[in-house]
């Protein structure tokens, strides 16, 4: 089965109760069962299962072709679980650049955790090998990357990982599973903000894991997820249900008018670089034309004259809205740096794009006003 067919149907049978066709939103917090705690359907308490998760997480599972998924209350509580199930004095690689949540967790909080993490240039396969240490137990990779957009190849990173006997973990969010397929790619573990593409309205946040294989790590991530209360409402996971239905055709019109805007606005004599890879003279073009589908919604600016000016820009735009997050219906602009805080590595003349579903035509001719001044 197609993977657009099975994003409609997986979790979202009819209600054998009503024979309702939307699927039901269960909002109770408690769950009868028997005087001596036996089941009767499966759950005892909310924040360790519920029907509505347990819908969200079939569709999950399905959409990245893993064994198991799990849903949290948002991206960084996934990314978070998962590193904490890591063994004390585990290291990690990641990106230089990551996500600053990311960043952060491995800077401020890993070596709470009795873990480390070093910053490499992933793109470089000889520098990721040249990082690697015995205590190595997980590649993060992030392709395309937050926010430069760079691409790694994910089937090498993968064959590193495990001839280390290390794993490798992909967030897949600016990808999402209709454009790139980590697992197949020979990642054990895909990440996602589900309150980016996967709800698609900018109404929700969520976050998940997908797994390859459900063992080893399953029980323990839920036993993290459940003590530590990283878990998402009943109706979250009803609205990322909800997304998913539709992912597949909406990110086909984001993916087709960010190569529109990149194109018509590589050249221009207000930008010094069109970060995108569906690009030709993007560094990563040719392993993205590989292991994507298509190029995604999402593109940055480097704009001359520094800051200063790209604040401009940003000031000038009229259907552009200047807010933080991606993958909705609607176009955002930011000056990413300045989002990030004080401890940004990002540079201080890049505008992050998430391109919406607007016409691509009125996108182009707002972004061209702005940088006309």
């Amino acid at each position: 089965m197609k993977l657009e067919t099975l994003l409609i149907h997986t979790g979202a049978e009819v209600d054998p109760a009503t024979g309702a066709v939307a699927p039901p939103i269960h909002l109770s917090t408690t769950f009868e069962h028997g005087p001596d705690c036996q089941l009767h359907d499966g759950h005892v308490y909310i924040r360790e299962s519920n029907p509505t998760q347990s819908r969200l997480e079939e569709a999950l599972a399905a959409s990245e072709g893993g064994e198991a998924a799990l849903l949290f209350a948002s991206g960084l509580a996934a990314c978070s679980a998962y590193l904490q199930s890591l063994p004390s004095g585990s290291h990690m690689l990641h990106p230089d650049d990551v996500y600053h949540g990311v960043r952060e967790m491995a800077q401020d909080f890993m070596p709470r955790w009795g873990q480390a993490a070093t910053e490499v240039d992933m793109a470089d396969l000889d520098a990721v090998r040249a990082a690697l240490r015995p205590e190595t137990r997980l590649i993060w990779a992030e392709t395309p990357s937050n926010p430069l957009l760079k691409v790694v190849d994910l089937s090498a990173l993968a064959e590193i990982a495990h001839a280390h006997d290390a794993l490798l973990a992909v967030d897949n969010t600016f990808a999402t599973p209709i454009l790139q397929r980590p697992l197949d790619l020979g990642a054990d573990v895909v990440v996602h903000s589900a309150t980016k593409y996967m709800g698609g309205h900018s109404d929700v946040q969520g976050g998940a894991l997908v797994l390859k294989e459900r063992e080893p790590s399953y029980d323990d991530l839920t036993h993290i997820r459940g003590v530590l209360g990283g878990v998402a409402s009943p109706f979250n996971a009803w609205l990322v249900l909800r997304g998913l239905r539709s992912l597949a055709c909406r990110v086909e019109r984001h993916a087709a008018n960010a190569l529109a805007i990149a194109r018509a606005l590589d050249g221009h004599p207000a930008v010094e670089t069109v970060h995108y890879p569906g690009l030709e003279e993007h560094p990563g073009h040719a392993i993205a034309r590989r292991q994507m589908r298509a190029f995604g919604g999402m593109l940055s600016l480097a704009v001359r004259g520094g800051r200063e000016q790209a604040v401009a820009i940003a000031s000038r735009v009229k259907l552009f809205t200047n807010a933080t997050s991606l993958g909705g219906v609607e176009s955002l602009i930011e000056h990413r740096a300045s989002s990030e805080g004080p401890a940004s590595t990002t540079p201080e003349n890049l505008l992050r794009v998430s391109v919406g579903l607007e016409h691509s035509e009125d996108l182009i001719a707002d972004l061209l006003q702005a940088l006309d001044g």
